[in-house]
């Protein structure tokens, strides 16, 4: 059903017993022209648009658990293109249009809130940062604003401006970045795909990858064998998990990231602000709740929750920041399994295996590339080639020494 204005009025007076589900549970067909291993963000969105723009709708989604389980629903929810390297820039820059049409496309509510981000600098060496990474901004048309002190007094009067250590001296601003709901995006995207014919299959875990000749021709799954004439994967953290099952060995490894959320408040953060002295990033909800994180733990996991140790320094990171934070209640923490490239830039790209396609490496940045991700990820499977925003996110470009180093901190995944 379409969803509108009139069809809530007419089931608010109908008890809402109207309401169809959001899409159908389908049994595994034998063999799929596209299965894609990952029900999250990105395999939910290159999905809808394989069958949306390319017109190939015999797909199955595969996940293990529930769909949106992941990092799609374990993420602050940040959505900005405020990047300064020619390989990344173009293509975030391209994940923000879509989002900015997505809500109207999939007729879904995603919650998507320009409320503009201010990344903080705290001295010189900072400030030229943010000059050259605006210009470069600009240089792709993307807006950005360098305000001074008195600017951000003006806009943010909570902040802790005169820090002995780390006084606040100004921020880039990029008015068009924001938030948005993350589960509702991976539900947005479900939806979409059903309606397009594609069959999304819950608590079916890929337990095997079967080859013959050198090309994939289907997975083994808690649930049977499925075949199928192209296999893709997407599967966040467990990317190098899954691509084992077929022989490969990725450069890629898997992290903590922790998030936090307070008890509900009055509005008092209007934009996204980033700490310049650190990793800190905090938003506020529809709901009233500040929504927070900064560094992943450090060490190389699985689990879904992270340490004591980082909770503590998130919280001294934000208290510093913010010192009004230190009367607010903490209410829920929780943990997204990051798979973090060695350059700290995501891989979308065909494998040396014939049929199989890969879309891996998001570290902190997989939320708001979903909608391009999708996209060019299905671009890739649908023509063979990479779409020309995705087109330096190589698997090769280590080996090739092209990386996409956008914190200039080489090759060290626990740094990005």
């Amino acid at each position: 059903m379409r969803y509108s204005a009139l069809s809530i009025f007419k089931q608010a007076f109908a008890g809402n017993l109207g309401w169809t589900p959001a899409w159908r549970e389908p049994a595994p067909k034998s063999h799929y022209d596209v299965i894609i291993v990952g029900g999250g963000g990105h395999g939910l969105a290159t999905a809808y648009y394989l069958a949306r723009e390319f017109g190939i709708r015999n797909i199955a989604v595969v996940e293990k658990g529930y769909l949106g389980s992941g990092n799609v629903g374990r993420n602050t929810t940040i959505v900005r293109s405020n990047y300064m390297l020619p390989g990344n820039e173009p293509f975030y820059e391209f994940s923000l249009k879509l989002w900015e049409g997505l809500e109207q496309e999939l007729n879904y509510n995603v919650m998507f809130s320009q409320r503009g981000i201010i990344n903080l600098y705290h001295n010189d060496g900072q400030r030229d940062q943010y000059i050259r990474r605006g210009n470069a901004m600009m240089m792709e048309g993307v807006g950005a604003e360098l305000l001074d002190r008195e600017s951000l007094k003006k806009m943010l009067p909570f902040l802790n401006f005169e820090h002995a250590r780390f006084p606040i001296m100004g921020g880039l601003l990029q008015k068009r970045a924001g938030t948005a709901r993350h589960d509702a995006v991976a539900w947005g995207f479900a939806r979409g795909a059903d309606r397009l014919g594609v069959d999304l299959i819950q608590n079916c875990e890929v337990t095997g990858i079967r080859r013959e000749n050198g090309a994939v021709t289907g997975v083994e799954t808690t649930r049977g064998f499925i075949g199928c004439n192209k296999l893709a994967l997407a599967a966040a953290g467990n990317t190098s998990r899954v691509g084992e099952m077929a022989g490969l060995k990725l450069p890629i490894e898997s992290h903590v990231l922790q998030a936090f959320v307070t008890e509900g408040l009055k509005p008092c953060i209007d934009h996204v602000i980033t700490y310049g002295a650190g990793h800190f990033y905090i938003s506020q909800s529809d709901k009233g709740g500040l929504v927070f994180g900064a560094e992943i733990d450090g060490y190389s996991s699985y689990a879904q929750r992270g340490n004591l140790a980082t909770a503590e320094h998130v919280m001294e990171e934000g208290v510093t920041m913010i010192p009004g934070l230190s009367r607010v209640r903490v209410l829920r923490a929780w943990g997204g399994v990051m798979d973090m490239s060695m350059d700290g830039s995501p891989i979308i790209d065909r494998t040396p295996i014939e049929n199989l396609y890969l879309n891996c490496g998001w570290c902190y940045g997989g939320f708001k590339a979903t909608p391009a991700s999708g996209f060019c990820f299905a671009h890739l499977i649908a023509k063979g080639e990479s779409h020309h925003v995705a087109r330096a996110l190589r698997l090769d470009r280590f080996e090739r020494g092209f990386p996409i180093d956008e914190a200039g901190v080489g090759t060290q995944p626990n740094l990005h």
